[in-house]
């Protein structure tokens, strides 16, 4: 009787586990910044997919970095790679869209013309879930749903009775770039394949594809370079075929794409691996289930609804990139130009490190180890093909967009933790490289870096003290590497370059300033002026010395003795919030968005800046602005990111937020502690263990931590241990609506940033 009641019982129990597995996947809103300057995509794919299947609606300007806006009311069709939150227009590649009467072979998105394949669509009719979107194309009256696996995109067609059916795939469509070479061919009355040639942002991106449909097409139209004809295949600068259906009411076309880099077989045979059925239900459950396993690994509890889609629409921004790009045999087209096959291993591209560094890549080291190490063993295979490490890096080229060696803290941070799985000794070897050749990355000059202590303004003309300021961080990174591994020459070398920072503080503004070969301050010095990447004469990198001056990640305690001490840094630090902010003017300022005072959480360089109060003593202080940078500058809106999402980072900086720690400088063994979101927060570590965030009496207004205890034992310090966390436990703190100005104010409870 017992065995039968068990048998009983199990269904239920194993729905109970089902049902709360789901319940973070409902709180996930794709359409959170894709308004304003989010820069996000609503479309489909997996945690770090090689797909992102999603809704094109411009192909141009800042707006269409991503392809879509929620600005917009037309469609241009469904596109199979994105970037998510960047400033680059770009991806965009195998458009595929379904029309209705007299085939069009431009989308025709202007002013004054919607006559071409392009659809109106209201935004009443969006749908979108982590693995799945859906909208309706009101000029055809058609409803578009798709989903993706690892490698394909599955679009599902529900059309109105017609004779006159048709699918376009326009291989001259592109975001921001531009077509080199096409082809089209047609394998069968159901198989199309192809490949794109772009280049533009990402100069060099060769891509292949296979489109498979469940419904045979009765007859086809080839399209090269403006002529048209039915030929098997075409070759050209920009192809596109039109496949013709007849359809009864409601009838549903699927089409199946698969991508590579590698080849058109290879692309039929990732179809074959990962979709060999046409189910498209199973592929969007699969696709939940795969959401539900990264998000589950942070559970929240609290009241505030909107709260828990703000905390969780973050959390699935940081797995949208890097991007998977090879094969499921392996294969890839590498860094060098050529093709490998090494195995069954995955390889990452679309990486925006000046950004990512900071907060995305701590907190893939903290949950999904084992995803961080593909991450570096892909930098690392990129290091073995032409001797270098990524910098920005996108569709496996090199963007040089931004500054600094990035890569750099990203391996170091996951070594000096002792993670396993990746190759340490050509880790050095790569990072020590990258830290003094300067033949790949034209953007530094460690001649004239070694001989003046810092790059000066009037050989490097653009980004002189950004520059500086980046690389001396990451040679602090280096040192720490050598340290550990018993390099002491190295270690010595690489921690006098960390300092080098100080050659640039300006005592009399106290503010990071250009300085020339001759030692001169560069003058006359605007400290408001915005440098913008690129700006010729701009010392700085999409900011000003306001933003710029705590870029000292690896030093703060330094920062401060060159303040003049905690009081003078907590004064300078509180003019950084309270400066006026109109200084702009009314115009729109590239990337210096989500302005309180002169701190511009829209742009990177300020992320850690709220929690440098704790190194001085006053953490009430961080409480009190981390508080207010969570509630005003995100929310659970389409305009919910003040600026760029920029690959997940700022996303990243919002769930560490919420969990009420942050990581200032990688490469140290603690986190910063700031002020907790919800009730209570689990996190299910890699190692099976869960370590708890509980907050007492938490409220709107008690955000301020009186007191707090770890594991049952009173906590005064003001940061904490990685391995405090690693090891699980439970962090409670006590709330209130008032500053407790002595916890954590103690020296010895300070967290400490200092140059050995």
């Amino acid at each position: 009787m017992k065995r039968y009641l068990f048998l009983l019982v199990l269904p239920i129990i194993m729905l109970g586990c089902t049902q709360k597995q789901m319940t973070c996947f409902k709180y996930v809103n794709p359409f959170v910044g894709t308004d304003t300057y989010g820069h996000t995509y609503p479309g489909a794919l997996l945690p770090f997919g090689f797909v992102q299947l999603s809704p094109d609606t411009g192909d141009k300007g800042w707006n269409h970095c991503s392809g879509y806006h929620s600005s917009d009311d037309f469609i241009m069709g469904f596109s199979h790679t994105h970037l998510s939150g960047t400033g680059a227009v770009e991806m965009g590649d195998i458009l595929i869209m379904p029309m209705i009467g007299k085939p069009k072979y431009e989308p025709e998105i202007k002013e004054n013309s919607r006559d071409g394949y392009c659809s109106h669509f209201s935004k009443d009719t969006e749908t979108a879930t982590p693995g799945y979107y859906a909208v309706n194309l009101d000029k055809y009256n058609i409803k578009a749903e798709l989903t993706a696996t690892q490698r394909v995109g599955l679009h599902q067609y529900t059309f109105p009775g017609s004779d006159s059916v048709a699918i376009i795939i326009d291989l001259g469509h592109g975001i921001g770039d531009e077509t080199i070479e096409s082809t089209v061919s047609v394998v069968n009355d159901h198989t199309i394949t192809g490949f794109r040639h772009s280049s533009g942002f990402i100069r060099d991106q060769p891509l292949y594809f296979c489109s498979e449909f469940s419904k045979p097409f009765k007859e086809y139209i080839t399209y090269k370079d403006g002529h048209t004809g039915n030929e098997s295949k075409v070759k050209g600068k920009i192809c596109k075929i039109i496949l013709k259906f007849e359809t009864a009411q409601n009838e549903k076309i699927l089409v199946k794409t698969g991508l590579s880099t590698f080849s058109e077989k290879n692309a039929m045979a990732n179809i074959l691996a990962e979709m060999p059925h046409w189910n498209f239900n199973k592929v969007v459950d699969n696709a939940k289930k795969s959401w539900n396993k990264e998000l589950s690994k942070i559970e929240i509890t609290g009241n505030d609804e909107k709260e828990k889609t703000t905390f969780y629409t973050a959390f699935y921004h940081t797995m949208m990139s890097p991007n998977l790009f090879s094969d499921v045999d392996g294969s890839y087209h590498g860094w060098d130009g050529k093709n490998h096959q090494k195995g069954k291993v995955n390889y990452f591209t679309n990486y925006s490190l000046w950004d990512t560094y900071r907060a995305e890549h701590p907190l893939l080291l903290l949950l999904s180890p084992e995803k961080d190490v593909e991450f570096i063993n892909s930098m690392l295979q990129r290091y073995r093909e032409i001797g270098e490490l990524p910098i920005n890096e996108y569709g496996i080229n090199e963007t040089f967009c931004m500054i600094g060696n990035h890569a750099i803290p990203v391996i170091v941070d996951a070594y000096l933790r002792g993670t396993k799985g990746f190759d340490a000794n050509l880790a050095y070897e790569a990072v020590k490289h990258s830290s003094m050749n300067s033949a790949f990355n034209f953007k530094v000059d460690w001649d004239n870096y070694m001989k003046y202590g810092y790059l000066p303004s009037d050989i490097i003309k653009e980004e002189a003290v950004s520059r500086t300021l980046e690389s001396a961080y990451d040679d602090w990174c280096v040192a720490q590497m050598a340290k550990k591994m018993g390099k002491t020459e190295d270690y010595k070398y690489f921690s006098k370059r960390a300092g080098f920072y100080k050659n640039l503080f300006d005592p009399e503004t106290s503010l990071m300033r250009g300085r020339k070969t001759n030692g001169a301050w560069v003058s006359p010095f605007d400290h408001f002026k915005i440098s913008h990447t690129g700006d010729a004469g701009g010392d700085y990198t999409e900011g000003n010395a306001w933003q710029y001056t705590w870029q000292v990640q690896q030093d703060v305690n330094g920062l401060i003795d060159l303040m003049g001490g905690d009081r003078k840094f907590i004064t300078k630090l509180d003019s950084l919030f309270h400066l006026n902010s109109n200084v702009y003017g009314d115009g729109f300022v590239l990337d210096v968005t989500g302005l309180i005072g002169q701190y511009a959480h829209g742009n990177e360089p300020c992320h850690h800046v709220a929690y440098l109060y704790n190194f001085a003593g006053a953490p009430w202080k961080t409480q009190e602005m981390v508080n207010r940078i969570k509630n005003t500058l995100y929310s659970d809106k389409r305009d919910g990111l003040c600026g760029n999402d920029d690959c997940g980072q700022m996303s990243a900086w919002y769930v560490f937020g919420a969990l009420g720690f942050y990581p200032v400088t990688p490469g140290t063994d603690y986190f910063v502690i700031g002020t907790p979101s919800f009730k209570q927060t689990k996190l299910h570590l890699p190692n099976g263990k869960t370590f708890v965030v509980k907050a007492d009496n938490l409220s709107k207004d008690n955000f301020y931590i009186q007191s707090a205890k770890l594991n049952g034992k009173t906590y005064t310090k003001s940061y904490i241990k990685v391995d405090d966390i690693r090891k699980g436990g439970v962090l409670e703190f006590v709330m209130g609506p008032e500053p407790q100005k002595e916890w954590g104010s103690k020296a010895e409870d300070r967290p400490v940033s200092r140059i050995e």
